[in-house]
């Protein structure tokens, strides 16, 4: 028998990002010592209470389902937090998800129909792009690259490139895979152009603890734009909570109401320990996110001053944990070779829709940093 598969599977290709990961998988597994630079997630340990937290909330029996979209504590704790960040959403406006990216599937497909256009800001996160296309929606894309991966130098192309006939528009600030914060004079103009074609917004704010020097702003906190902004944030980056699967976002009630249909006859709901471990995170654990910060950033520094040393400029973001390296233009090959040869795992820029590129996560100790810069060199990929 030969399956015959949707239309929507068939539009997209597995994740780039994964693939490279399960690649350096596969020869550390043949014994090979692989400087991992490519995956996404912070190689820090959960925070000691929130790990007591789970384990508490286990011990008290909260091991069953939960209301659909959360439970009231941790969408209190969200709400609080947002209110924080100058944005004003009742609990009634969250959806409490399995992760960032589940929320990002469930926006896409409550509000993208076959042909909806949706803008990206390039180089984006790979799955924007594959959950557009399996929304059926189509893509328009604004290249951030000539501008050292900024925004605001590239509003008029922005302005260009969207129109009445555009649905959606991705806002993710700080930026993976580059780490810009897009300043506000910027996120000022996406809501000019925002409210001239009536596109509601997507801000992707999954990194917005994990920011040097700088105070990212929330979009939905700009005049104008808190009804047709849908925020989305989550407890992966800035609390090392990867495996926990821990994500929400917050919007219109109108969208809340859509996405939970989605939500309910899913996933359900998330793990109702975990959703009070977050609670946790929210409350009482901002010291320990700084400390993280903090060696993101020492690490950061180190590794653009490294890439200095060989004569090698690479744009230097305020936010995230990685960096966009200039390899040749046919990036692919580029970090096919620096796996095989070098044995560094890096990922191409053209999964993010950027040539010329390799996104490299400085989520790692400094020695293996240290360690992967040499390599990169001494097989003359720098």
């Amino acid at each position: 028998m030969t399956m015959d598969f949707a239309s929507r599977v068939q539009r997209v290709e597995p994740s780039a990002t994964l693939a490279i990961s399960n690649l350096a998988a596969e020869l550390e597994a043949d014994g090979v010592d692989v400087v991992d630079l490519s995956v996404g997630e912070p190689d820090f340990d959960t925070p000691q209470n929130i790990k007591d937290a789970g384990e508490a909330a286990m011990e008290a029996g909260h091991t069953g389902y939960t209301s659909s979209n959360g439970i009231p504590e941790l969408k209190e704790a969200i709400a609080a937090k947002l209110e924080d960040d100058g944005l004003d959403h009742s609990t009634d406006e969250i959806i409490v998800t399995p992760g960032g990216k589940q929320a990002l599937f469930e926006i896409f497909m409550s509000l993208i129909d076959d042909g909806d256009e949706v803008c990206l800001l390039d180089p984006a996160w790979v799955s924007y792009e594959a959950m557009v296309k399996m929304a059926g929606g189509s893509l328009s894309r604004v290249d951030l690259s000539p501008h050292d991966f900024q925004l605001e130098p590239a509003l008029d192309a922005l302005g260009e490139t969207v129109s009445d006939d555009t649905e959606l528009l991705v806002v993710n600030s700080p930026s993976n895979p580059t780490g810009a914060v897009y300043s506000d004079a910027a996120l000022e103009g996406v809501r000019d152009l925002a409210v001239e074609h009536d596109i509601s917004v997507i801000s992707d704010e999954i990194y917005k603890e994990i920011t040097y020097g700088v105070e990212p702003t929330s979009l939905g906190a700009i005049d104008g734009m808190a009804d047709r902004t849908i925020t989305l944030n989550g407890f992966s980056k800035a609390y090392a909570m990867t495996g926990w699967r821990l994500g929400y976002f917050a919007g219109p009630e109108e969208l809340v109401d859509q996405a939970g249909k989605l939500h309910s006859h899913s996933v359900s709901c998330a793990v109702n320990f975990v959703q009070h471990a977050g609670v946790e995170a929210l409350e009482n654990t901002d010291e320990a996110v700084v400390e993280m910060r903090d060696a993101f950033e020492e690490r950061r520094d180190m590794l653009a001053d490294l890439f200095a040393d060989h004569g090698v400029d690479v744009p230097v973001g305020d936010g995230a944990f990685y960096m966009m390296l200039p390899v040749d233009d046919d990036d692919q090959a580029w970090c096919e070779g620096a796996i095989e040869d070098a044995h560094v795992a890096t990922v191409p820029g053209s999964a993010f829709g950027t040539p010329g590129y390799a996104r490299l996560s400085y989520a790692a100790s400094k020695e293996r940093l240290k360690e992967g810069v040499e390599r990169l060199a001494e097989h003359g990929y720098l």
